[in-house]
């Protein structure tokens, strides 16, 4: 690991502060020299591959905003702050009871060890687990642009057949951000520019030409919080996880799947995939294709072939196609069974 700064700012606005600079709104969060940090079980594990190599850390434990470790609820909407740790929010009974989702999103994730760490911001930023992004002696368009795709003709086994594109094809590897994309959830963010808001549709990007620029955000903007609006389906939710073992790995392939049922008639689906996509993937052809339609074993097939419509496999990964929607299917039936 390179010899780095390291420093602990102790509020929002001084991080902001000690991360502003004329470039800053020009440059990728994970191309800047400084960088924020919370649990650091991403960015610290990259430093130490040197693939990621800041100049400088803030630390954000420090920061002394109460709300900023707070998971609040009111009718309608729960707010997460975004320092509050993985394993806090997936145990969270008011979020298990509302919305088991994003219980289940969380609880699902990496290790116990992991989730006691992590934050629910860093969480949704994680980078790519590939193999050739985490290795710097192959050629990597989202490490190093320009240089190539050393997965489009390696063993591509774990990567992505939706969203990609001719210069990359990594994975996104997390679980909650596809809870957040089906429930049309928005983050909250602070910078030298003022506040906005992002739904977390808008927030990452898809690789296209650019794969290195993964976020739309700016190098000195902090997400302070998310908002995940709750509906008629938020009761009836679930997400579905399959992966090689049963704990401690990455989906093969996962479904988030929240529904509005009238008796066996689905008013509204919410459906987002994992484990297949390049981004936190909405898979909106799926919900259309069961919008009005009664909800059995013929329907929600024809929602996942919907869903994988536009699927581009390479050598390795076609399985992710049949197992994708064999995942959607398992995951629509059980939670159209749900007792709510």
């Amino acid at each position: 690991m390179r010899p780095f700064l390291y420093e602990r700012p102790t509020s929002v606005s001084a991080a902001i502060a000690m991360a502003s600079h004329l470039e800053a709104r020009h440059v990728a969060p994970t191309q800047a020299n400084t960088q924020f940090i919370a649990g650091g079980t991403n960015l610290a594990d990259y430093m130490k591959l040197g693939v990621a190599q800041p100049e400088r850390l803030l630390d954000l434990n420090e920061l002394a905003e109460p709300a900023l470790r707070q998971i609040k609820t009111d009718d309608d909407t729960i707010r997460f702050g975004a320092l509050v740790r993985m394993g806090e929010a997936a145990d969270n009974n008011e979020v298990r009871r509302r919305c088991p989702l994003l219980a289940d999103s969380l609880k699902f994730a990496a290790s116990g060890q992991l989730r006691n760490m992590a934050s629910l911001a860093g969480n949704i930023l994680q980078r790519t687990r590939c193999e050739y992004f985490r290795e710097t002696s192959w050629p990597c368009n989202k490490r190093e642009p320009g240089s190539g795709c050393a997965a489009m003709e390696g063993v591509n086994r774990q990567h992505a057949v939706l969203g990609v594109s001719d210069a990359c094809i990594a994975t996104y590897h997390g679980d909650f951000a596809q809870a957040l994309i089906a429930l049309d959830a928005v983050v909250e963010v602070e910078g030298r520019r003022g506040q906005r808001k992002i739904p977390i549709a808008g927030l990452h990007r898809l690789p296209g030409d650019t794969p290195n620029i993964e976020t739309d955000l700016a190098a000195d903007e902090v997400i302070v919080a998310i908002d995940v609006p709750l509906g008629a389906w938020s009761r009836r939710s679930r997400y579905l996880k399959i992966r090689d073992r049963e704990s401690y790995a990455f989906a093969l392939a996962s479904a988030a799947v929240a529904l509005e049922m009238d008796g066996n008639t689905v008013g509204q689906a919410r459906i987002a995939l994992g484990g297949v996509a390049t981004v936190p993937w909405r898979a909106r052809a799926a919900e259309d294709a069961l919008r009005g339609n009664a909800l059995d074993d013929k329907t929600a097939a024809a929602a996942a072939e919907a869903a994988f419509a536009d699927a581009r496999p390479r050598e390795h990964n076609a399985f992710k196609i049949p197992l994708g929607k064999r995942t959607l299917v398992r995951a629509l039936l059980e939670t159209r069974d749900m007792k709510v």
